[in-house]
């Protein structure tokens, strides 16, 4: 991965869109490198369990991003999920449809640990917590991305 982004470079933009991928829908956050922060943006409901590319293309339209970021899930041991794929070809359908570098972040229990955040922490009840765990999962990717270094150079 390059530490200089050569479309950030180009169009001066600072902007990424972060996704949480999953089979029914898809957590997406919005973060910016000058402030080193993201923010949930909205859930996207999949069809038929594939991607809402509408709702995508409009979002992508919308923020103008540098790049986008996607959280792949793999097992402990480094090896594949049984959704992994399904996230390997998301990256890539991005990166044809959009002509945007995507970037994969290990997203070991963000779900998990946005379920925790939501449900413990803040008292959210299930119906809420199932509209918005995605976009806070999609948040803590991106913001672990946005807090490594080399993506900041």
């Amino acid at each position: 991965m390059a530490k200089q982004d050569p479309l950030l470079a180009k169009s001066g933009s600072d902007t990424y869109l972060g996704f949480d991928f999953g089979n029914k829908k898809i957590g997406v956050a919005v973060g910016q490198t000058a402030t080193g922060t993201a923010s949930p943006l909205q859930t996207i409901r999949s069809i038929n369990q594939a991607p809402n590319w509408d709702v995508i293309g409009k979002l992508i339209q919308q923020w103008q991003p540098a790049g986008l970021v996607v959280g792949i899930s793999r097992q402990a041991d480094g090896s594949d999920n049984p959704v992994t794929p399904r996230m390997l070809k998301f990256c890539r359908q991005l990166e044809g449809r959009y002509l945007l570098p995507v970037y994969q972040q290990d997203e070991s229990l963000s779900t998990f640990e946005a379920k925790q955040m939501l449900f413990d922490d803040v008292g959210v009840n299930a119906t809420k917590l199932w509209e918005v765990q995605d976009q806070l999962a999609a948040q803590l990717i991106l913001q672990t991305w946005l807090n490594d270094p080399i993506n900041k150079t």
